[in-house]
C-alpha cells in the first residue's frame, strides 16, 4: 500500500462541535487540512470520520501516519 502524503509534521489544533461529524484527510493531499477536499478520489485512500463527543480543542493528525487513528499520537516526532 503506498504512503500517504506528510501534509506538515505537526498536528492540526481545531475547535470541534459536540455531535458534529468532522472527515479527516486520510491522503494528506487536501488544500483543506485536516479535513478532507475529494483530493484522495482515485487513489488508495478515503477520508476517516471523526465524531466529537464535547465541544472542546482536538489534535487531528497533520503527518497522516498517526496509529490513533484521526487524532495525533506523535508519530511526527519519528519521521
Amino acid at each position: 500500500m503506498p504512503e500517504p502524503h506528510i501534509a506538515q509534521k505537526a498536528p492540526y489544533k481545531v475547535t470541534v462541535e459536540a455531535g458534529k461529524e468532522y472527515w479527516w484527510c486520510a491522503c494528506g493531499q487536501s488544500k483543506n487540512q485536516p479535513f478532507c477536499d475529494g483530493s484522495h478520489k482515485g487513489g488508495a485512500f478515503s477520508p476517516k470520520p471523526y465524531k466529537a463527543e464535547k465541544e472542546g480543542d482536538v489534535w487531528f493528525c497533520g503527518c497522516k501516519h498517526s496509529k490513533n487513528g484521526t487524532l495525533c499520537d506523535g508519530t511526527h516526532k519519528t519521521l
